[in-house]
C-alpha cells in the first residue's frame, strides 16, 4: 500500500528502463508486469514487478496491434480512444476517472474484477507518458488497487502494461495501456482448450460494486 508518490516513483522507473532498453536493436518490445500473491504466479514475498525487454513482439500485443489497425483502416480512428469515448458516455463499466486517465471493466473481461487503466490522451506507447500523467496515473492506479484490494479482501492478481513494440509505426492505430487480472477463477481445459473465458460476474456489476467503494 505505496504512498501515491512512491507509485508515481515505480511508474517513473518503467518509463526510464523503458526508454533504455528501446536503444537496444536487439530488442523488439518490452513487457511490464506484477505478480501479486501465490495463485498470480508471485515467487518472492516481497512486494515487486519486472520489465523484461524481449527479441520478439508478444502473441497477445500482435493480436492488439491487428484488431487496432484494422479498425483504423475500416474507421480511420483509433479504437481504444473510440472505447473511452463510449465508456465515458455510458458510465456503466467506469471504476475511476480522471482528468487524464480512465478506468473501467472491458466489454467482454476474461475474469470477475477485470480492469484496465487507459490514457485519455492518444499514446501508443508507455515511454510516451509525460510527468504529469505520471502523477495522476499514480494516483488512479492507486485507488483502483485499493478498492479491488477492499472488495475482494487482497486477492491473488496480475498487471500487465501492454506497449506498442519498438520502432514499430504503430503511433496512429494503438494505445497502450494496464490490465488488471485478478484472479478469482481457474483458467482449465475449457479455457485453454478454445481460447474462451467463463466469467460469471457481469462487468456492469462489478464496475458498479467497485465504483461505490471509497478509494
Amino acid at each position: 500500500d505505496l504512498p501515491e508518490e512512491r507509485v508515481a516513483d515505480v511508474l517513473r522507473a518503467y518509463r526510464e528502463r523503458t526508454v533504455d532498453l528501446m536503444n537496444d536493436e536487439r530488442f523488439k518490445s518490452v513487457l511490464i508486469f506484477k505478480n501479486h500473491g501465490a495463485a498470480a504466479g508471485a515467487s518472492l514475498v516481497h512486494s515487486h514487478s519486472q520489465v523484461i525487454a524481449l527479441p520478439i513482439v508478444p502473441k497477445r500485443v500482435m493480436e492488439e496491434l491487428t484488431g487496432c489497425r484494422d479498425y483504423m483502416r475500416f474507421r480511420d480512428r483509433c479504437l481504444f480512444c473510440d472505447i473511452i469515448v463510449q465508456e465515458m458516455e455510458q458510465k456503466v463499466r467506469i471504476v475511476e476517472e480522471s482528468g487524464e486517465f480512465l478506468a473501467y471493466s472491458p466489454y467482454a473481461p476474461r475474469f470477475p474484477f477485470e480492469t484496465w487503466i487507459v490514457p485519455k490522451r492518444h499514446q501508443s506507447a508507455y515511454e510516451m507518458i509525460e510527468e504529469d500523467q505520471i502523477r495522476s496515473l499514480g494516483a488512479i492506479f492507486r485507488r483502483t488497487l485499493r478498492k479491488l484490494n477492499m472488495a475482494l479482501e487482497d486477492p491473488p492478481f496480475n498487471y500487465i502494461v501492454h506497449s506498442a513494440p519498438f520502432r514499430s509505426g504503430a503511433t496512429d492505430f494503438y494505445h497502450w495501456h494496464i490490465e488488471i487480472m485478478p484472479k478469482l477463477t481457474k483458467v482449465a481445459g475449457f479455457e485453454w482448450g478454445s481460447g474462451f473465458y467463463i466469467n460469471p460476474t457481469p462487468p456492469e456489476e462489478s464496475a458498479k460494486f467497485l465504483r461505490e467503494l471509497p478509494g
